[in-house]
Parts: structure tokens; sequence; C-alpha cells
């Protein structure tokens, strides 16, 4: 019997980690199917031993991503209306100034908003954006590489990217069945989605019930709970390394037990270098008072700014720089290619060090993985880089709200608490670490080691 083909939609670098990263090709051929990676990235996936066709006339329609932006602008107008709930706003980004081109593409998108601000309205922007991609030879080019290699699925890893609309499209034209993947846990909110394929593969019953209530058009025979991969890894001891071995790689002390402090883009956390430096501040009293700690501080993979430079060298003896294994390809967010050494050194990084600090990232359902707990820094300073920015803001947004339990992480109000909630992390982490997976298993399927089990079990049915 013939083995049924799927093409892997790369649009960017955003889904290698979950999909060419993990065991998911593995699986597929213990399944005997038939994987090819239609990849739009940077990336040569042949260096990993996989199949692959890359796109190289990657170009949307230039009314496209007016829009989109437009479309972004309109779903969250609705969503304040229909919901009464102004963290909507908080979604919204600056429109770009620095250009004539920019201004102009402004002026529309503001037209465009407040001429569509509707049901009807939104309805009309949504078949306009596939209206124009089917006009280009983008979308004339994906035809023709479906009709010669006849995939029986195309899965796209993201959903919120227009490079992904013509493949999807051309799929569709040709009644080949389509499916994305959500994938973070903070899209749906934001009004990222711009694919409507016929499945939408979500982590957990909340994202389903998330979709249905952000987007009422998808019904819910089309979303499938999977969970996510990217936490796959974590339960696989082949990627693990020993604590010598780690400390001896990364330069680290072993009498020393190490904290990790987490880095977030300067967007997300502009103080960023002063709550490392209040963190290596607390554990210098910590370790005056007879604990032997010290910091590895792991930047966010597309920061690859200067800011921290002088926190780093003044706190030296205290603070270790482990940077991620990213590759940077361009300047955008998502031309920072994340590697396959990038997922063993995070792995490694949280095996061996005791818990994570940081500022409402995924980190904490990383470290819960391993039983470790993580900090959420809760606090605002006088002298901000960015004066109207606060971390109210940040714990505001809705993926927040569905945490069972502030229990589920430690809170660190002000720089004089670093200290004794660094002691507590480390003496009795229990009942945040019990929390913490509760808060795990609600936002992502489990066992969380059987994604990529579970999607490719999903298209196959479909393939039926």
């Amino acid at each position: 019997m013939k083995q049924k083909k799927i093409f892997i939609l790369l649009p960017d670098g955003v889904g290698l980690r979950n999909f060419a990263y993990t065991d998911f090709q593995k699986q597929a051929k213990e399944n005997k199917l038939d994987i090819v990676f239609w990849n739009n990235s940077s990336f040569d996936l042949k260096s990993l031993g996989f199949d692959e066709i890359k796109i190289n006339n990657s170009k949307t329609h230039f009314l496209t991503d007016v829009l989109k932006k437009a479309r972004v602008q309109i779903d969250l107008n609705l969503n304040i209306k229909r919901f009464n709930d102004e963290v909507y706003e908080s979604y919204r980004f600056r429109f770009a100034t620095n250009s004539l081109i920019a201004i102009v593409k402004t002026f529309f998108i503001r037209v465009l908003t407040f001429l569509f601000s509707t049901t009807n309205g939104i309805e009309k922007i949504r078949k306009a954006i596939f209206y124009f991609e089917r006009k280009t030879s983008y979308y004339k080019d994906c035809l023709e590489v479906l009709k010669n290699e006849k995939p029986d699925f195309v899965f796209c890893t993201n959903q919120r990217t227009t490079l992904a609309l013509a493949p999807i499209l051309a799929a569709q034209e040709l009644n080949i069945p389509t499916g994305t993947f959500i994938f973070s846990w903070d899209n749906l909110p934001k009004a990222t989605l711009v694919l409507e394929p016929n499945y939408y593969f979500v982590w957990s019953n909340y994202m389903k019930m998330e979709l249905m209530k952000y987007y009422p058009f998808i019904t819910e025979n089309q979303i499938l709970i999977t969970g996510t991969p990217q936490f796959e890894m974590h339960n696989c001891e082949q990627y693990s390394v020993s604590k010598n071995d780690f400390f001896v790689e990364n330069n680290l002390d072993s009498s020393k037990k190490y904290i990790c402090y987490s880095g977030d883009d300067i967007t997300t956390s502009p103080n960023d270098p002063i709550y490392l430096e209040d963190t290596a501040k607390a554990v210098i009293e910590l370790n005056n008072k007879g604990f032997q700690l010290g910091i590895i501080f792991r930047r966010c993979p597309v920061d690859y700014s200067d800011r921290f430079n002088l926190v780093l060298e003044k706190y030296k003896d205290i603070i270790v720089a482990i940077d991620p294994k990213w590759e940077k390809t361009g300047i955008a967010w998502n031309s920072f290619l994340p590697t396959k050494e990038d997922m063993n050194l995070q792995i490694n990084t949280i095996e061996h060090t005791e818990m994570v600090i940081n500022l409402g990232s995924t980190m904490v359902f990383d470290y819960v993985t391993h039983n470790k707990p993580c900090a959420f820094i809760n606090y605002d300073i006088s002298n901000s880089v960015q004066p109207d920015w606060s971390v109210k803001k940040i714990y505001e947004y809705v993926h927040f709200r569905s945490m069972p339990s502030r229990e589920s992480v430690l809170w660190i109000n002000s720089p004089e608490s670093i200290e004794s909630i660094i002691q507590i992390g480390l003496e009795k982490p229990e009942i945040i670490v019990k929390n913490a997976q509760k808060w795990f298993e609600k936002i992502n399927q489990h066992p969380a080691k059987e994604a990529s089990k579970r999607i490719l079990k999903a298209i196959e049915e479909i393939m039926v």
C-alpha cells in the first residue's frame, strides 16, 4: 500500500523546534508516513537527513500586509465589544511611521479598521486577503508543487504568518486537507489567526474553548487537541548530560548550586538588566549567610542587544551567561532560528539548576517538567527604561487567567523579597511545583511526551 505523504509547511523558522528537532519525524517513520518539509526557512533540513522542498518565491500580495494588520485591529475591536474587556487594547501594536510608505500603510489600516469593525466587515476583510493571495505568482507556484507532489495532507507549523496563506489556499483549491498548529499558549487572545485551514491542532481543551470563543466560524469538529511537542524532549534521557560534564563545559563552579535567570525580550521586559542585578544582589546576601549559589543567565534567544553587559561584568563572580544557540539570519523576530543544540542546552540548564526566575514566560512549564519551581518578577522600578511600562500590564494578559492558583509560581513583589523567595524555592518548593503541574496540565494535553504521537494519529485519521 502506498505511503501517505504529509507536507509539513515551515513558513518560517518558528516550527523547527516542534517538528524538526523533536522525535516527530522518527515517530512518523515508525507509522510508515512519508514526511516532506515544505521549507520556507533558511535552515537546510537535508543536513538532518530530512526530505525537503524549498520554497523560493514566497512573496505575498502587496495589499495583504495592510489587510492582515487591519484584521488584527478589527478582531481586537470586536473582542472588546463582545467581552466588555479592555485588556484587548493592550495587544495593539504601534504603527510604523518611519517612512512615507509606512505612513501611507498606517493611514489605510486605520481607514479599513474604521469602516469594517463589524462581524460582516471582518468577514469581508478575511475574504479580501484570500482573494488577493490567490492572484500572486507565489500561489501559482504552490499549485504546481502540490500538483506534482500530490501530498495527502498539508500541515502548517504556525497559524500567524501571511507567508503560509498561499500554500494553504493552493492545497484547498486542490481538495487536499489542511491543518495548522497553534504554536504558543498566548497567541489566540492576540488576534494572531491568519490561516483558515480545514483543521486546527491545539494544546488543550482550554485552547480549544479559546479558539471557538474568538473565532465563532470555526466548528468544534475542526479542532483537534494534541498538546505541543515543545515539552517532549524533557522526558528523553538521551539528551541529558551529567552535572559534571555540564559544569565543565560551561565553566561553572562545582561547589555552587545555580539558579537560572531567564531573560525576556526588550519589549516584554525593558527593565530586565535591573531585575537581573537585583537578583545578583540577593544571591550575594544569601551567600553571606552560608549559601553557595550562583546565577546562570539565559538571555531571550531573539535578544542580541548589549543591554546586559554592564551587569554581567559587574557581577561576573556571581553570574555566568550561557547564551542560547540560535542562528541569526535577519532582523525580524522570526528570522532567529533555534538549533537542535540549543534544545539540549536548555534541557540541561534546567536539569542542573534549582529554579528559574523570569517575567511571566513559559519557562514555568519547562521547569515543572523537572519538578522545579518558577518565580515571577512582579514589581516596577522608579527609573524604568520605558516610563509607561508596568509589570501589571504583563500579568493582565488573558493567558495568565488560565492559572488555577496564584501559588502556581513564587511571586517576587519587591527587590527586598528576592532573597526569601529564592530560599523558599530551594527549601520548600513542593506546593508551588504541585500547583504549577496542575496549571501545566490545564494548558497542555498530558502526557506531555506524547504530543507528536497524538498529532500524527489525528492526521492519519483525517487522511483515511
